[in-house]
C-alpha cells in the first residue's frame, strides 16, 4: 500500500517508521522545513528507543521517504493518515482542531482516484464528520471515505506498542475503507492482534474514555497514597493487593507526582468540554483533571516539609524531568510545577534528566543543570527523585550523601525502601509509605557553599 501520513511528530513518525516496517511505501509530510530537512539528514528529532535506527533502515531500503510538499504524497497515496498536534485551546481546554482541520483542506485540494482519510490524531467525537465535510465541499468530486483509528501508543515503548498492539480500533460507515483499512494492518495478523471496527464516532470517543480511565486509576491511587501517610499504611502493599484481582489489574497503580505528558492531560480536559457541550458532564472525569493540577504543586510542599518546613536559601537537587522514563518530552511534566514551587519558597534548584535537559531549558529560568546524578545532589540539602530513570534505580547511596550538605531524600516514584536509605543515613520520604525507623545514625552535614 502507499501511505501518507499529514505530521511528522510523535505519532506521525513513529506510525510511519512502522508502516513501512510492514513494507508499505510510505511520504512522511511536514510543514516545518527544518524538522523534514534534519530527518531527511538522519536526525530524530525526538526521543523514542529504537526509532533512530528503524527510520534509518526504512529509509535506506526506499520505503520511508519525507517532504514538505503535501500534493505528491496525497496523489499517490491508498491512504491518507492525519497525525498533526490536538493541543489543548486556550482559554476553555478545548482540543485545537486548527491543524486537523488545516490538513484536511490541504488534502481535499489534492486527492486523485479513491483515497482513504485517516484521523489518527486523538480527537473530539464528531471531527470524522467535519473532516469529510471539509473535504467534500472543498473538492466535491472527491472519491473518499473518511475513518477514525486512534493510536494507543506510550511513550518509550511506542514502536512495540505498534506492532504488538492491544487492540486496533477502526470506525468507519463504508466496506470499501474496511477493506483498506485491513489490508493496511494485514502484517499484525501474525500476532493475532484483535480489530475492533466500529463507527467513526464511538472510535473517537473510544480514546478519550481509554485515555480518561487510566488517568482516574493513576489519580485514584495517589489518593490512596496520601490515606495511606495518614493512617501508618504502605500504598505499594495495597496496590498490590487490590491489583492482583483481575478485575482491577496491577498496571497504572504506581502511586506518584501526578500524570503528565502530551496525552493524559489534554485528552481529559478535551472529554470534559466535550461532555459539558453535550450536556452530559462526566463529573469523575473533572475530578481526575483537578486533583492531578493540585498535585503537582503539592509535591513541592512536601519537598518542603522534608527539609524541616522551609528550603529558602537552601539547594535542592531534582532528579528527572521528563514526564516519564525513555522520553523526552516535557509537556506537563510534574517537575515543571514541583521545580517552580521549589523556587517560589525560596530553592536554588540543580537538575539533572538523562534526555530531558534541552527540552526543559526553555521551560524552566534560573535552573542549574548538571551532568550527572553525584553532580547533581553536591551540596544539596535534598535531591528529590521526580522521574523513575533506570539510571536513578541503583544509586550509590553512600557516595551520593557525601556529596550533599545535608542527607534527604524525597522519592516521588517509591525507587527506594525507606529502610535502604535510612541504612544509609538519609531522612527518606516516599509516597504512601511507612516511614522506616533509623537504623543508623544520620551522617553529619558536609560543609556547603550554599549554606
Amino acid at each position: 500500500m502507499k501511505i501518507a501520513i499529514i505530521g511528522s511528530g510523535y505519532v506521525g513518525l513513529v506510525s510511519g517508521a512502522c508502516f513501512a516496517d510492514f513494507g508499505h511505501d510510505v511520504t512522511c509530510v511536514d510543514k516545518d522545513p527544518r524538522k523534514i530537512a534534519a530527518l531527511n539528514e538522519g536526525r530524530i528529532p525526538i526521543y523514542e528507543p529504537g526509532l533512530d535506527a528503524l527510520v534509518a533502515s526504512n529509509v535506506r531500503w526506499g520505503r520511508l521517504t519525507f517532504t514538505t510538499e503535501i500534493g505528491p504524497a496525497v496523489r499517490d497515496a491508498d491512504a491518507v493518515f492525519i497525525a498533526v498536534g490536538t493541543p489543548s485551546r486556550r482559554g476553555d481546554g478545548f482540543a485545537d482542531m486548527t491543524y486537523v482541520f488545516g490538513a484536511a483542506r490541504d488534502i481535499a485540494r489534492n486527492l486523485a482516484g479513491y483515497t482513504v482519510v485517516v484521523t489518527k490524531s486523538t480527537v473530539p467525537v464528531g471531527t470524522g464528520d467535519e473532516v469529510e465535510r471539509i473535504i467534500r465541499e472543498a473538492n466535491p468530486e472527491a472519491e473518499v471515505d473518511v475513518v477514525s483509528n486512534p493510536e494507543f501508543l506510550r511513550e518509550g515503548a511506542a514502536i512495540e506498542d505498534f506492532k504488538r498492539p492491544d487492540r486496533i480500533v477502526i470506525g468507519l460507515d463504508d466496506p470499501r475503507a474496511d477493506a483498506v483499512m485491513r489490508e493496511i494492518y494485514r502484517p499484525l495478523y501474525l500476532n493475532q492482534a484483535p480489530i475492533l471496527v466500529t463507527g467513526r464516532r464511538t472510535a473517537e470517543l473510544t480514546k478519550y474514555a481509554g485515555n480518561a480511565f487510566l488517568a482516574t486509576k493513576i489519580t485514584f491511587i495517589n489518593e490512596i497514597a496520601d490515606l495511606c501517610e495518614q493512617v501508618g499504611a504502605d500504598v505499594q502493599e495495597v496496590a498490590r493487593g487490590i491489583g492482583l484481582d483481575n478485575r482491577i489489574g496491577a498496571k497504572f497503580l504506581h502511586a506518584g507526582p501526578g500524570y503528565g505528558g502530551s496525552c493524559f492531560p489534554k485528552d481529559t480536559l478535551a472529554l470534559v468540554k466535550t461532555a459539558q457541550d453535550a450536556g452530559s458532564p462526566v463529573r469523575l472525569v473533572e475530578t481526575v483533571v483537578a486533583v492531578n493540577d493540585q498535585r503537582k504543586r503539592a509535591m513541592a510542599r512536601k519537598v518542603i516539609t522534608a527539609c524541616g518546613g522551609s528550603v529558602r536559601g537552601k539547594r535542592i537537587a531534582v532528579l528527572g524531568l521528563t514526564f516519564k522514563p525513555n522520553t523526552d518530552d516535557m509537556r506537563d511534566a510534574p517537575s515543571l510545577s514541583i521545580i517552580t514551587g521549589l523556587q517560589d519558597a525560596g530553592a536554588t534548584v540543580t537538575a539533572y534528566d538523562p534526555e530531558g535537559i534541552e527540552q526543559a531549558r526553555p521551560l524552566l529560568a534560573d535552573v542549574d543543570y548538571a551532568a550527572d546524578a553525584y553532580a547533581c545532589a553536591e551540596g544539596a540539602h535534598a535531591v528529590v527523585i521526580v522521574t523513575e530513570w533506570n539510571a536513578f534505580r541503583a544509586l550509590d547511596l553512600e557516595r551520593m550523601g557525601a556529596l550533599m550538605a545535608a542527607r534527604v531524600m524525597v522519592d516521588l516514584r517509591n525507587v527506594y525502601g525507606p529502610e535502604e536509605a535510612t541504612r544509609y543515613g538519609f531522612r527518606y520520604l516516599g509516597v504512601g509509605r511507612r516511614r522506616a525507623a533509623a537504623t543508623a545514625p544520620a551522617a553529619p552535614a558536609r560543609e556547603s557553599v550554599d549554606a
